[in-house]
């Protein structure tokens, strides 16, 4: 179908003077997702291609004004009055659909009026929590509305229920709307996105000719599975550099599809399904980057179910050891980041034995070192993050700096190796200082210091490494502070607030430079110390 003959329906015409789009029925419970929705009507824009026309032949690109009475009332006016009157200018009526709203008397009322008004309007309901029977307000279930977007995690999701909203409104075909809605978006992709398409389409293209030519199957997998490992890597971190995690996440979860497609999971040799691990290694990353913990806890459980499987298969392969070591360690992170402590240390044990088991089977091997020392740094974060459990750290903090010198050794003591070290010598401080040994504590953090200067005159432009070093300084002249040397404290805080001057600078938007300045900033308050991880 061309743009040209997309047509507006009967509902599309233009809005008459004082009329609004719709009307938005929400509990009080649900005045967060009222206000989102009420947005993202309003400042939604139609795709130019889709060529929407009023009965006055003008184009409309915009939905129009939409009521929502917490913003819309004014302050001095009789709630039912005005919702009387809101309700007689408006061509539909969207019920947010929860639990508080079935319970809602006012949402209830609205509906009734509302239908009783115009027993022909729309009245579009969109479920936010529980399900139709626990949700629907008995009003609407009266009127037999069907659902019109579900945004229940791991349904519709946000922009897909907008779409559908703006659909029904409007009387468009929802395939037309997404469609255009897609192109819009993909035209403002720069030029790697455009490739990753590239790159999805081909793999789509030998899928298909796979299932078609089973004599090619074995050349086809090659190839698409060849893209699947540069999505993996060069791409994704082309996609982190340019910051679309929007399109990260569709690569991974097209390349997770293309698995699916091949049938039995079980039949799939073992390279595939390790890769298809960290796939969903990589998709629950990107899962909790954007907030969304259970679905992050549920792709590494799965990737953890496959990558064990695959180490019963072959007990001592060193491939397999460390896959399974990857899932411990993000179903460690999962419950790390939410506080659950005995989740974390029941995985992050895991990782440290998968670690020692993988170091066993490559004596010698730089990866396996990697593995002991980030393994045995988890744990020592794991116990200086309780109180109660600070004191244990120190030997896990110890054997963390020994593997990682050991690293920097083997790699020629590379810049990424020497933060490394780094970074373990400042938690070795504090499992010191977790003992009581400050002048110990001080002589690490001194040690520390020292590395990220020497990195820093070497990579000036380096703002990762600058980052480190100033948060080095600022910890560093807290604790010099605290025992009384003053002198040395000040010089090295005007350093700190120095490199804080020069990341802000840098990029005035990055929050975490911004809050390491907002604590240099005052040189009598206490610091929150910072980390790498």
């Amino acid at each position: 179908m061309q743009a040209s003959e997309v047509r507006a329906g009967g509902r599309s015409a233009a809005l008459a003077r004082g009329e609004y789009r719709g009307f938005i029925s929400y509990s009080h419970a649900d005045a967060r997702m009222a206000r989102w929705l009420h947005r993202a009507m309003e400042s939604y824009r139609l795709p130019r291609a889709l060529a929407i026309i009023g009965q006055d032949g003008a184009r409309i690109d915009r939905l129009g004004p939409v009521f929502r009475d917490r913003d819309d009332f004014p302050v001095a006016v009789d709630l039912s009055e005005a919702v009387r009157k809101a309700l007689t200018r408006a061509q539909a009526l969207i019920v947010l659909c929860s639990p508080e709203a079935k319970a809602s008397y006012w949402v209830g009322q609205e509906i009734q009026l509302f239908r009783a008004l115009f027993p022909d309007r729309p009245i579009m309901a969109v479920l936010l929590r529980g399900d139709p029977e626990t949700a629907f307000p008995d009003a609407l279930i009266a009127c037999g509305e069907p659902l019109a977007a579900d945004l229940r995690p791991g349904k519709d999701g946000r922009r897909l229920g907008v779409l559908k909203i703006v659909a029904g409104l409007l009387d468009l075909p929802l395939d037309a709307l997404v469609q255009r809605d897609a192109q819009r978006n993909l035209r403002r992709v720069m030029a790697v996105t455009l490739a990753a398409f590239t790159l999805l389409i081909i793999m789509a293209a030998m899928t298909i000719t796979a299932i078609r030519a089973r004599n090619d199957a074995v050349r086809q997998r090659a190839e698409a599975e060849g893209l699947i490992e540069y999505m993996l890597t060069d791409l994704r971190a082309d996609l982190r550099h340019v910051g679309r995690l929007d399109v990260m996440t569709d690569v991974n979860r097209r390349a997770l599809r293309y698995y699916q497609n091949q049938g039995e999971l079980r039949t799939l040799p073992a390279d595939s399904l390790d890769r298809r691990a960290r796939i969903l290694h990589a998709m629950g990353e990107d899962d909790g980057r954007q907030g969304k913990a259970g679905s992050a806890r549920h792709r590494f459980a799965e990737a953890y179910g496959v990558t064990r499987e695959q180490l019963r298969r072959a007990p001592g392969d060193g491939g397999r050891l460390f896959a399974h070591a990857q899932s411990a360690y993000w179903l460690g992170f999962a419950g790390y980041r939410a506080g659950n402590w005995a989740m974390a240390a029941r995985y992050w044990t895991e990782y440290r034995r998968l670690a020692g088991l993988l170091a066993a089977a490559e004596p010698g091997s730089r990866r396996a070192h990697e593995e002991v020392g980030y393994a045995e740094g988890n744990l020592c974060t794991l116990a200086l993050a309780r109180a109660a459990t600070a004191g244990n750290a120190l030997p896990h903090c110890r054997s963390a700096l020994s593997s990682m010198q050991h690293v920097a050794r083997l790699s020629g003591n590379t810049a990424a190796a020497r933060s490394a070290v780094a970074n373990r010598r400042a938690w070795l401080a504090d499992g010191m200082i977790a003992r009581g040994d400050l002048k110990g504590g001080i002589g690490e953090l001194r040690l520390q210091e020292r590395e990220l200067r020497a990195l820093v005159a070497e990579r000036p432009r380096d703002f990762d490494l600058l980052d480190q070093w100033t948060r080095a300084l600022m910890v560093l002249s807290e604790h010099l502070r605290d025992i009384g040397r003053m002198g040395e404290a000040r010089a090295l805080h005007d350093r700190a607030r120095r490199g804080a001057e020069k990341l802000t600078a840098q990029d005035p938007s990055n929050g975490n430079w911004k809050r390491t300045a907002e604590r240099i900033g005052t040189f009598d308050h206490g610091y929150v110390k910072g980390r790498t991880s």
